[in-house]
């Protein structure tokens, strides 16, 4: 299993929509879930081409403690099945 922490998302809004547009963002969506969305999508695809079937989740509530250690209160946001395309 893969725990992926986006820890850049504001940073990443940023680039994509200018400082105007992050501070319209930050009021109106969230981020870090704006982030996790498209990263999930290029994953989705990715995986598809290695031939990996894979449940990804984008959930809100997990925090890593810095030893080594995971807080859980999930709250899922988004959840993908990704499955094989038959060609």
């Amino acid at each position: 299993m893969l725990i992926i922490e986006v820890t850049n998302a504001r940073e990443v809004v940023r680039q994509r929509v200018g400082r105007l547009g992050e501070r319209f963002i930050g009021k109106v969506f969230d981020a870090e879930a704006q982030v996790e969305k498209a990263l999930i999508q290029e994953m989705e695809a990715a995986f598809q081409e290695f031939g990996i079937e894979a449940k990804i989740l984008s959930v809100d509530g997990l925090k890593l403690d810095g030893s080594k250690s995971l807080d859980v209160q999930l709250h899922v946001r988004e959840e993908r099945d990704v499955y094989l395309k038959n060609e």
